[in-house]
């Protein structure tokens, strides 16, 4: 279990350095930059699980969690798996609608959350969503001003020491469900629910991968909302027992003097670790883990040439992810299909992925670290959009491949009907359905980018005004953001 791994950690080297703010950490959000040992860490963990459980919360009670890439993201993370509940990070730019149709599907009894995330107030956010999710029945918050009906958690951080007992389990504590994620299909939102072992699988691939040791340090430059952010970070992390070093993203000058430290694992997007190493910026790093949110990208990659090796990992939305050490020259290695054991291509080692194409032509993952059962129980038998696994325990992940005539593996297109920004899918038709509604003319379109893969582009007459009207609907940031004026609007106005 990943409390396990902790307790491993911090009985090792209590007084050791675990978790470190981002330096920039003020200019975000409330409070001053943290640092905290792997006691000082521990005792918190065990503060937030006791806060959670005295709230008469049962073991298994999901426990939603939207937080900026600070200590108490994981902290949070840790405490809700210590009390015996299940975690369900948000994305961090959900608002009301996407946030309320997730929580209401799985049947979430809390939201955990913060005051502030630059000028967006969060806990006025839980709260709206609370109001609209019926089975949510506490909002908890860190940061500086209190709200009526919110649970104020700052206060953990001074928590004495004490034992939080672990949770009665039938069965094998490892196999019940950890944390649920979410990924976004042409029909919707499906919630994906991993346990201990399949979050484990999928940190090992990537540690291996990587070659993350003992008592390294690794800088998170990706927020932990999803399994490539698990995978890469909170996992490797607690397998090795070093420190995590956060970066909220993205601020040039603050990684770079994070990375002036040398010697640790940088955890980046995969389309800027090319250009940030070009730049100088992570000149002190030892390797770098880069995660491609969109995989199909990868095939138009620049040979690395930066410090160290580089790590591509490449997650098939919430479904499973491919990680491969770049090859001598710098080259993206090749995928092919059949098995993958960790360490990679050792025989013998254990199998922790298995690659197959479907017959629709599309990629199909079965393994570890691959999920199989719809959540929440029952789903299957609703109309909501499900986790869906054959019989043979190969979950299509909706992207197109191909094979060439080496047998290996090439990436096409992303699931039909979606479209990936950074970290973040949409439905496409689901979108312009709902913009058609709001005014009529109004559209969005998808449009290729270099970084983000994609990027929203909205058509509407009055640009401000839907704007103002997303915004108030609790739309998603980048979907408003789809609508602001661009160079060249006016003069082509005029």
């Amino acid at each position: 279990m990943l409390d396990d791994l902790f307790r491993r950690a911090l009985e090792r080297h209590p007084d050791a350095t675990a978790l470190t703010d981002p330096p920039n950490r003020e200019s975000f959000t409330d409070g001053a930059p943290r640092r905290l040992t792997w006691a000082e860490a521990d005792r918190a963990i065990t503060a937030i699980a006791a806060r959670l459980t005295g709230l008469g919360l049962p073991a298994d009670a999901i426990v939603a969690l939207q937080l900026p890439n600070t200590v108490e993201s994981v902290i949070a993370l840790l405490g809700v798996l210590r009390a015996g509940m299940i975690a369900a990070p948000l994305p961090l730019l959900w608002r009301q609608a996407e946030a309320t149709e997730a929580l209401g599907r799985i049947g979430a009894r809390a939201i955990l959350t913060c005051r502030r995330v630059g000028p967006i107030d969060h806990g006025d956010i839980a709260m709206h969503v609370a109001a609209e999710t019926f089975s949510v029945r506490f909002v908890c918050a860190f940061g500086d001003g209190a709200l009526d009906g919110v649970v104020a958690l700052d206060d953990v951080f001074e928590a004495a020491p004490g034992a939080m007992p672990a949770p009665a389990r039938v069965g094998d504590p490892a196999a019940h469900v950890a944390i649920v994620t979410f990924d976004v299909l042409a029909d919707g939102i499906v919630p994906v629910a991993r346990n201990h072992d399949e979050l484990i699988a999928g940190g090992v691939a990537v540690a291996l991968e990587g070659r993350v040791g003992r008592d390294t340090t690794i800088l998170g430059a990706l927020t932990t909302s999803s399994f490539a952010g698990l995978a890469t970070t909170i996992v490797p992390w607690l397998m090795s027992g070093g420190t995590l070093t956060l970066h909220q993203p993205f601020d040039p000058s603050v990684l770079a003097a994070q990375c002036a430290d040398g010697g640790m694992i940088a955890v980046l997007p995969g389309p800027l670790a090319a250009r940030l190493a070009e730049a100088g910026l992570i000149g002190g790093v030892r390797s770098v883990i880069a995660i491609w949110r969109a995989p199909e990208r990868l095939v138009g990659a620049e040979p690395w040439t930066g410090p160290g090796g580089l790590i591509d990992v490449l997650p098939f939305g919430e479904i499973g992810l491919v990680a491969a050490r770049r090859d001598a020259g710098g080259k993206p290695s090749a995928i092919a299909l059949g098995p993958i054991t960790a360490p990679r291509g050792k025989a013998g080692a254990p199998v922790i992925l298995d690659i197959a194409r479907s017959a629709a032509g599309t990629l199909a993952l079965a393994g570890t670290m691959v999920p199989r059962r719809p959540f929440p129980p029952g789903a299957e038998r609703s109309d909501h959009p499900h986790l869906k696994a054959g019989a043979d325990g190969f979950v299509d992940t909706g992207y197109a491949c191909r094979l060439d005539l080496a047998g290996l593996i090439n990436i096409d297109a992303p699931p039909p009907g979606t479209v990936t920004v950074g970290g973040y899918r949409f439905v496409l038709k689901e979108l312009q359905d709902y913009l058609a509604h709001i005014a009529e003319g109004s559209t969005v379109a998808a449009l290729p980018d270099a970084i983000a893969g994609q990027r929203l582009a909205g058509v509407a007459a009055d640009r401000e005004a839907i704007r103002a009207t997303l915004a108030a609907l609790g739309a998603n940031p980048l979907v408003v953001a789809a609508f602001r004026e661009r160079r060249g609007d006016r003069a082509s106005a005029a």
